[in-house]
């Protein structure tokens, strides 16, 4: 079997069921990585919305409606999120915590069973579904196969 590069090779004596694992712990952490940046979106969504509402709440101060007005600045301009939370509090828990055990464990378990290599099962998957020598199915970028 042909394989992609030395980075992308199976260790000797890995099994099977260690690459599927560690494979399925990627394509955990790949799920991470866009929730994470959906809340990367909410950070920003929830910012954009309180500037935005501060700007409707002058104009509704303008318009003479002081009274609404002075109750949207008391109730929501500036509000936490969640308790005690603004939303750059939330990403930094998040983090600081959840985001960066997970980072840790999965190269630990890269580097104690793998030699650190990434992405083994995509790279052997990617194998099995190319066509050696055809144009387009190249097992590297300067490969010759």
């Amino acid at each position: 079997m042909t394989t992609i590069d030395e980075d992308h090779t199976r260790p000797e004596g890995v099994d099977d069921l260690t690459v599927e694992a560690l494979g399925n712990i990627s394509e955990a952490l790949e799920a991470i990585e866009i929730a994470r940046g959906h809340l990367y979106t909410f950070h920003r969504l929830s910012g954009t919305a309180d500037f935005t509402l501060g700007k409707g709440v002058d104009q509704l101060r303008e318009a003479g409606h002081t009274e609404l007005a002075d109750r949207f600045e008391r109730e929501l301009v500036g509000r936490n999120v969640l308790e005690g939370r603004w939303t750059f509090q939330i990403m930094e828990e998040y983090d600081d915590g959840y985001y960066a055990t997970f980072k840790e464990l999965d190269r630990l378990a890269r580097e104690q069973l793998v030699a650190g290599k990434r992405h083994l099962y995509e790279a052997e998957l990617k194998e099995a579904r190319r066509t050696a020598g055809r144009g387009g199915h190249e097992a590297a970028p300067d490969a010759e196969d």
